[in-house]
């Protein structure tokens, strides 16, 4: 397999800059996704590698070797789409195979190739079914299979599961992290969805407006994003913001004074803060909706959404702001119904006023 080195990767669209300056290494066998909203660039910056769009500016090597200039078909890559894009009058076989027939493999070695791909994709009974006669979640392994036979350096995933439902985005999750696990190769994957990235990815890659915001692990991301927007996207429901004055002390820790009255305590970890405006963070599940925590917040409950194993609420504080609260799935409040929620001093995170993490949270020290 093979290391994926961008250096300085743009790319234009006449005077529209899409990709505006990316440097980023993957490396050989990592599983690395890239994450963010809707026209942030990371279906394009795909695409970029795949050799189907040029790069503008930049360089792109992969195993080492320069591709920046070479054809789709010589760069040791294979991509699965969002659209399973299978033939609907041929055979499993045939579709996992076209691409071979098409350059000239030998007929054994064809045989032999789909053999392994359809036995690690657990298609090997459906081999002479048709496209029609398929789930989604097969017709995708189908696809995948496709990839497989051509025995790729890197496989590119732009959104494949997009079109299922939810229980086979679930299963196909599985099925992509655990066939991950058994070629060993590194696999590129784009989703604009948050949980796939934090469930399956060995590297997540945040992107916004074409340029990278953060690339780390995903617990680094979810427990020290660099920024608001990091902070606000990594996470389901997203974290809290709330307005806040600061006030340094001389013992290591600062006050923050909370909108609608008290305050809170929080430790800088040697930080150098700066008496001001910022704005606190807190994630929803690091809330107390009992009330225990270095303060207490007096909120009425606008919606609470009962999942089962938890419930959360989307509760008002007295100055008209909003902040969501995960609680046990045998929280009885309704909506109208007041909650006093307690917030832990080592959960907050604190941003400057230009969006950057000055303090990250840690439950953990």
């Amino acid at each position: 397999m093979a290391d994926v080195c961008l250096e300085n990767v743009k790319k234009s669209f006449g005077a529209v800059n899409v990709i505006k300056g990316v440097d980023l290494k993957i490396t050989d066998g990592e599983f690395c996704v890239f994450v963010g909203p809707s026209g942030c660039g990371k279906s394009t910056l795909l695409r970029m590698i795949a050799g189907l769009e040029d790069i503008s500016e930049g360089g792109l090597t992969i195993a080492g070797e320069d591709m920046t200039s070479v054809g789709p078909a010589d760069r040791g890559v294979a991509m699965v789409f969002q659209s399973y894009a299978l033939y609907p009058h041929m055979t499993v076989a045939e579709n996992i195979g076209f691409g071979l027939r098409m350059t000239g493999h030998p007929k054994e070695e064809i045989a032999k190739r789909i053999d392994h791909a359809s036995r690690l994709l657990q298609l090997d009974t459906m081999l002479d079914r048709k496209p029609g006669q398929l789930s989604g979640g097969q017709r995708q392994r189908v696809a995948i299979g496709r990839a497989i036979v051509r025995n790729p350096d890197v496989f590119l995933f732009d959104e494949p599961l997009s079109n299922l439902d939810a229980a086979l985005r679930v299963q196909m999750r599985l099925e992509i992290g655990k066939l991950h696990q058994d070629l060993k190769a590194t696999m590129i994957y784009v989703t604009h969805d948050q949980v796939e990235a934090m469930t399956m990815a060995d590297k997540i890659v945040v992107l916004s407006a074409g340029k990278i915001e953060q690339v780390g692990s995903p617990l680094e991301l979810y427990h020290r994003p660099k920024n608001l927007f990091v902070a606000g996207f990594i996470g389901s429901p997203k974290m809290n913001f709330l307005k806040v004055h600061i006030e340094t002390t001389q013992d290591g820790q600062c006050c923050a004074h909370l909108p609608g009255g008290g305050s809170i305590v929080i430790p800088t970890y040697g930080k150098q803060i700066a008496d001001g405006e910022m704005t606190l963070g807190i994630r929803p599940e690091h809330i107390d909706a009992t009330g225990n925590g270095d303060v207490m917040i007096e909120t009425k409950v606008a919606l609470a959404e009962c999942l089962g194993s938890e419930t959360l609420f989307f509760t008002d504080l007295a100055d008209g702001l909003q902040i969501a609260v995960k609680a046990d799935g045998l929280a009885s409040e309704k909506p109208g119904m007041p909650l006093r929620i307690g917030l832990p001093a080592k959960a907050c995170h604190l941003f400057d006023q230009e969006g950057n993490a000055i303090v990250n949270g840690d439950l953990t020290r």
